[in-house]
């Protein structure tokens, strides 16, 4: 399992805009391999606060 220190500064990035489209964090969590409460700390700003969201991409 991954810890929330070797995700990357992209990684935060993209968790965040999956969080903004309304993922659960579970299934982010899953992904990523990280226990729920990581996505947690991501979505509540107590991990990766300096990190913006990557934009997002609409589909045409």
């Amino acid at each position: 399992m991954a810890t929330a220190k070797q995700l990357t500064a992209q990684d935060i990035a993209d968790i965040k805009a999956r969080l903004r489209q309304g993922e659960y964090q579970h299934h982010i969590a899953a992904d990523y391999g990280l226990n729920q409460g990581r996505v947690s700390e991501i979505n509540t700003g107590k991990r990766g606060v300096v990190i913006q969201p990557q934009a997002q991409l609409t589909m045409l």
